[in-house]
């Protein structure tokens, strides 16, 4: 067995040796004992060189709780920084075991070395405890019903299996709108040419507008209302392009509903007339070779 080096001067160089720490490749005067006896020296001394000797002895403890854990968080977070967070954990686990006990130390230390990665991932979370609670709570209940009724839950169904009142259960929902981070450096896809695309080059701006499309929307408008009478005009823009009925188009005109209808339906004919003889126009041009 090999002695790990670890220095514990500051706790920022514990942060940076925890997360390097190797093994010298030295043999130690520990590696033939038998390993309650060196506990019982440790419980007595408390030398360094046995702590280091338990350290990488135990080592792979660590590994092993920061894996199981890292398997339910996102692939932003890194293994090795959860592996540096578990290293104070098992120091910790260390200099609290008793062997007196008769509790095996992979018991013992895992506690601790998991409690050391939960408190560092907290530590790093900018969302409180108690919004990840009812983020949480949400989920549960929305996973159960799921499961339950094998079909969506809706807001309702959540809020009556959590017990909830109306707004307290919209303040649930905006809480969970400020939980749900994406990095915009990860990778989205592997493109054809085996090169990774990130979340920031496919992102998309809806506040910007397309000027080509801006510029084809109003070409259409032109097209669709030239030769039509003010009304008409009106009538097409109001229903088509600004969702307004035509109920609401009577009322802004001053014209009865049926009356806008009799008219909206006169003008679908003239332009479908119109555009039956325009629509060699509209064809797309042939590509050339």
């Amino acid at each position: 067995m090999t002695a790990l080096r670890i220095n514990t001067e500051s706790p920022r160089a514990r942060r940076r040796n925890a997360r390097h720490a190797v093994a010298s490749g030295l043999p130690t005067p520990y590696d033939d004992m038998p390993i309650e006896e060196v506990w019982a020296e440790y419980a007595q001394t408390h030398a360094e060189p046995i702590r280091n000797y338990l350290m990488e002895r135990f080592l792979p403890l660590v590994r092993f709780n920061a894996e199981r854990v890292h398997q339910r968080l996102p692939d932003e977070v890194d293994v090795e920084d959860l592996m540096s967070a578990g290293m104070f954990g098992l120091m910790d686990a260390i200099d609290a075991y008793d062997l007196s006990r008769e509790v095996k130390f992979e018991t013992f230390s895992a506690a601790r070395i998991r409690g050391a990665i939960l408190d560092e991932l907290r530590s790093m979370d900018w969302v409180p405890r108690l919004v990840r609670h009812r983020t949480g709570k949400v989920e549960t209940a929305r996973q159960s019903i799921e499961m339950r009724t094998g079909k969506p839950a809706s807001n309702d169904d959540i809020a009556a299996f959590l017990g909830l009142e109306d707004e307290q259960f919209e303040k649930y929902l905006r809480d969970s709108a400020s939980v749900s981070t994406i990095s915009l450096s990860r990778n989205c896809f592997q493109s054809d040419g085996l090169k990774e695309v990130r979340e920031i080059d496919v992102i998309r701006d809806d506040s910007q507008a397309d000027p080509v499309g801006e510029v084809q929307r109003k070409d259409l408008k032109d097209l669709l209302t030239k030769g039509l009478s003010r009304a008409e005009r009106l009538i097409v823009i109001l229903y088509y392009y600004e969702g307004m009925t035509m109920k609401e188009i009577g009322a802004t005109l001053d014209l009865s509903e049926s009356r806008v209808s009799q008219m909206h339906s006169s003008i679908l004919a003239r332009l479908k007339a119109q555009m039956q003889h325009r629509m060699r126009e509209l064809e797309p041009l042939p590509e050339h070779k």
